[in-house]
């Protein structure tokens, strides 16, 4: 078990030490915000195909909040699992952005004060974390459990580039991004509408792959 644990701290770690090391390094490079927009997105995307590859036979390679309580209320989870991996996912979060901002020689920790409000950015962050939900259920049910690092790594990297949040999806990644000051960060006080927006949109199309399952019965 202590080695599920140490998979999903690593994990996450890395996917947060791609994401915020990404976005200093398009930062430092060009002022085309487009351009900087592509980097960190196939640095993220690529970076989290490699590690579910890599570590989905030690934790599953959760990496997400939302994805652990997915599989705890489809009880392929248990409690003391569920604590396991969140505590896991959200220290190995923080620890990435740290990671980070050393290689960038910025400070360790630095408060984000970019404001990512509004209904439209939250109804973007609704539709990432749903249909990255929807995605991963539908291969499970499906059975094709080997697709998931091309799969959602794509989903990843198209919801970057089409949602208004450029796609958190991810409470862990949400609450880490707050510790940084480039253009990946997130201002403290706009966390817990992203993660509400993050939780109803796995809950929406969780469901929403269960009944279309059913459905083709």
């Amino acid at each position: 078990m202590r080695m599920k644990f140490l998979g999903e701290f690593v994990g996450t770690a890395f996917l947060l030490a791609a994401n915020v090391g990404s976005a200093s390094m398009a930062q430092s490079l060009t002022d085309n915000g487009a351009l900087r927009i592509l980097i960190n997105c196939m640095s993220t995307a690529l970076a989290l195909g490699l590690l579910i590859t890599v570590f989905a036979g030690i934790s599953g390679a959760h990496f997400n909040p939302v994805v652990s309580l997915i599989e705890f209320f489809g009880k392929r989870l248990n409690a003391q699992q569920l604590i396991g991996y969140l505590f896991a996912q959200f220290a190995g979060g923080f620890v990435g952005v740290v990671i980070a901002n050393l290689m960038y020689k910025a400070p360790l920790v630095t408060q984000s004060s970019i404001q990512r409000e509004g209904w439209g950015i939250l109804l973007g962050e609704l539709i990432a974390t749903g249909g990255l939900v929807f995605v991963i259920n539908t291969l499970r049910i499906q059975k094709k459990a080997e697709l998931t690092p091309v799969v959602v790594a794509a989903w990843i990297a198209a919801a970057f580039l089409f949602t208004s949040s450029t796609s958190f999806a991810n409470p862990a990644v949400t609450f880490a991004r707050v510790w940084t000051d480039n253009i990946s960060g997130i201002a403290l006080q706009s966390v817990v509408p992203f993660i509400c927006a993050q939780l109803l949109g796995a809950i929406l199309f969780s469901h929403l792959a269960e009944r279309i399952h059913k459905g083709e019965k």
